[in-house]
């Protein structure tokens, strides 16, 4: 695809966005509302870009030159001539489809909406959108310079033009796309978040404390990280977020978020990010 990638959001998603796109030698134009979001960012994937170069995984002299192939911006009008946007933005319908809005009054008619959505419906930010057939999930996982994967998700409105398009640019950024449509939580999240909340459940009943159920996974089912522990890398809201997309969307009680969760996430106990969640730690 000729053309700049755009990415929404500086955030732990986003930035590691732009940088595999930047590494596979795309130009990114990378969007954040916040002046020191996008600062933050930036720094983000400089320190990354630095790591794997002193790792060996890229050289070190070409560091500087990924990292000028990142545009920073301000504005949304600077994603104008992108050939693709990878929305990237907190996990809200409604945010993702005004922003959805705006790219598409903004884009030029061939130019793909992709967004890096966990959870919710594309065949819904689809149909808010002039080009449908365009639209499409391209879901990275955390951390993005390092995962393999990327969730392809088809929605009804897809064209086969479209998939074919990020399929192709998914493998020319080193990752493994695999296709899959479009229902509540796709794949990763319908069988993770449940495996997640389960566990938050037993810690609320007190079947076990939260070490002993992430020891039992790690030691017992070769996990590398337990699920608590995974949750908080994630975000507890993020989980919660998803959580209620799956209840909403497939009806099922057994998608009823834990109320631990849900009195956590109301306590402001988010994880990582908060510096306490399951676990608490030194930095944020």
């Amino acid at each position: 695809m000729a053309g700049k990638i755009g990415v929404i959001g500086a955030g732990t998603m986003g930035n590691g966005i732009a940088h595999v796109f930047a590494r596979a030698e795309f130009d990114v134009v990378l969007y954040e509302v916040n002046r020191e979001a996008l600062d933050r960012g930036l720094a983000t994937i400089r320190t990354n870009l630095d790591r794997e170069a002193a790792k060996g995984k890229v050289d070190p002299s070409d560091v500087e030159k990924i990292y000028k192939r990142i545009t920073p911006a301000l504005e949304i009008e600077a994603l104008k001539n992108c050939s693709l946007v990878v929305e990237a933005a907190s996990e809200k319908l409604a945010v993702k489809q005004e922003i959805f809005r705006k790219l598409d009054a903004l884009l030029a008619p061939e130019a793909v909406l992709a967004s890096n959505t966990s959870s919710i419906s594309i065949t819904k930010l689809a149909a808010g959108t002039q080009r449908p057939d365009r639209v499409i999930g391209m879901h990275f996982f955390n951390p993005v310079p390092v995962m393999a994967l990327v969730e392809v998700v088809r929605g009804l409105q897809t064209s086969d033009a479209t998939l074919e398009t990020v399929r192709e640019l998914a493998l020319a950024t080193g990752k493994t796309p695999v296709e899959v449509n479009d229902a509540a939580g796709f794949v990763s999240n319908r069988v993770l978040m449940p495996l997640l909340n389960e566990a938050m459940f037993a810690v609320m009943e007190g079947v076990a404390t939260p070490e002993a159920i992430d020891e039992i996974f790690r030691l017992g089912m070769a996990h590398k990280m337990g699920p608590l522990a995974l949750a908080d890398f994630i975000g507890l809201d993020v989980c919660l977020d998803i959580m209620r997309v799956l209840q909403d969307g497939l009806g099922d009680p057994k998608y009823r978020p834990c109320p631990l969760l849900l009195r956590m996430v109301d306590a402001g106990w988010l994880g990582r990010k908060s510096g306490k969640g399951f676990y608490e730690y030194s930095e944020k």
